[in-house]
């Protein structure tokens, strides 16, 4: 198919032909097929125009928003005061009440442990170096007062009798001479000055033997056996029960402060508690307590509190408290866990829910109504807490109404 060709207009003269001397800067004459493709890219351009022209001015306009409806208030701010007013849903929200005065025994229930009474409890030292030649109790062992406990081999207990012997021997040796002296100061033989230079030698040297004497006793040997030995028998101090060993037959001691083993009297044990700080005024001395041990399930135990610290702990802000048990049969054993419940006198206090209260910054605080459905946040101390209940100590006076339910809506 050849489309038609338009005449030339009559003012133009005939179109030159292509001359390929032309300067390199001139575009040659474009052929019917280039005139084609122009005319097929308007078409394509013209269509995509009403495309996009119906897409931007044909798209309806959206709807307006209506603008939503203001929120109604809760409540209102007046300073410190916050007044809910009749038409607000809070008033359905929040409960309002007076505190009952009650006559209350605050119980304080505090984890424990059982410790052996210190006052009861020996370490045993080794009184002189030496090497553990028999071990005669076992870890865990009952002992009775100077039951043997072990045996050492040594060799200073062999220089403490050697020295004992020499001081003998210096004692006799001197007692000798000042008897003689005493004869000879009859005949007046001698002069009065060597009968008190006898009489001192005889002073030094029965001083000398007292302290090797004295010696032996304080090792532990005796200081009347007449043959010199090296193997000392180290007693129990105490009756009660070997809770510790440091020591092997054959190990070696020569640390006169290191413990070889421990020793304690268990028929009076302690139990332990620690009390916080802001519950110290719950406890004092005498104070009847109860205590329950896990290992006896059912079974209670009572006791009065024999000693309260008079040292609060930096680390942890509490002060120990301990209860004395007597302890025959030994079923209560150091280490063991219990709960120490501790009973204040009868006092009246506030109480209130535990929901009336709010805690903020480390204070407990509760709204306190001043009008009628009008409140003021004010700082209440605690004195104990139990269960969903609070005893209000101060801040709060009776006859007062409060928020005991949705309080916290008004801290919003």
């Amino acid at each position: 198919m050849h489309l038609p060709v338009p005449e030339q207009p009559s003012d133009i003269g005939p179109v030159p032909k292509y001359n390929s001397e032309l300067a390199g800067n001139e575009m040659p004459p474009r052929g019917p097929l280039t005139r084609m493709g122009r005319a097929l890219l308007l078409v394509l351009l013209g269509v995509c125009a009403g495309v996009i022209g119906d897409r931007f001015i044909l798209a309806p306009a959206e709807a307006p928003v209506a603008d939503p409806a203001p929120k109604q208030a809760l409540f209102s701010r007046f300073g410190e005061r916050i007044v809910v007013p009749p038409d607000s849903p809070l008033r359905t929200r929040l409960a309002v009440a007076e505190p009952a005065m009650e006559e209350v025994s605050p119980t304080l229930v505090l984890p424990a442990v059982v410790e052996a009474d210190p006052t009861r409890t020996v370490k045993v030292m080794p009184p002189v170096a030496g090497r553990i030649a028999e071990l005669k109790v076992r870890l865990g062992e009952r002992v009775t007062e100077q039951q043997e406990l072990l045996v050492i081999d040594s060799g200073d207990l062999a220089q403490a009798y050697s020295d004992r012997e020499k001081a003998r021997a210096a004692l006799t040796l001197a007692k000798q001479a000042l008897d003689r002296i005493m004869v000879l100061e009859r005949t007046q033989a001698v002069s009065v000055r060597e009968r008190q230079q006898a009489q001192n030698d005889y002073s030094q040297a029965e001083s000398e033997f007292e302290r090797t004497q004295t010696r032996l006793r304080a090792i532990g040997a005796s200081a009347e056996e007449a043959e010199p030995t090296r193997v000392l028998s180290v007693k129990s101090p105490i009756a009660g029960s070997v809770i510790d060993t440091q020591v092997a037959a054959g190990a070696y001691v020569n640390d006169p402060t290191a413990a070889m083993m421990t020793i304690a009297n268990l028929n009076t044990i302690w139990v332990t508690a620690n009390v916080p700080e802001k519950d110290i005024s719950v406890v004092s001395s005498d104070q009847p307590v109860t205590v329950a041990f896990p290992a006896y399930p059912g079974k209670v135990f009572a006791g009065k509190v024999l000693f309260i610290s008079d040292v609060l702990e930096p680390d942890t802000r509490r002060t120990k408290v301990r209860i004395a048990f007597d302890n025959p049969d030994k079923s209560l054993k150091p280490g063991m866990f219990a709960n120490a419940s501790f009973s204040a006198p009868m006092a009246s206090r506030l109480i209130v829910p535990t929901s009336a209260l709010l805690m903020t910054n480390d204070k407990t605080s509760v709204f306190v109504e001043v009008a009628d459905w009008a409140f003021e946040r004010r700082t209440v101390e605690i004195s104990y807490q139990e269960g969903s209940t609070a005893a209000i100590k101060s801040g709060l006076r009776p006859g007062e109404r409060i928020v005991i339910k949705g309080a916290v809506r008004l801290n919003d």
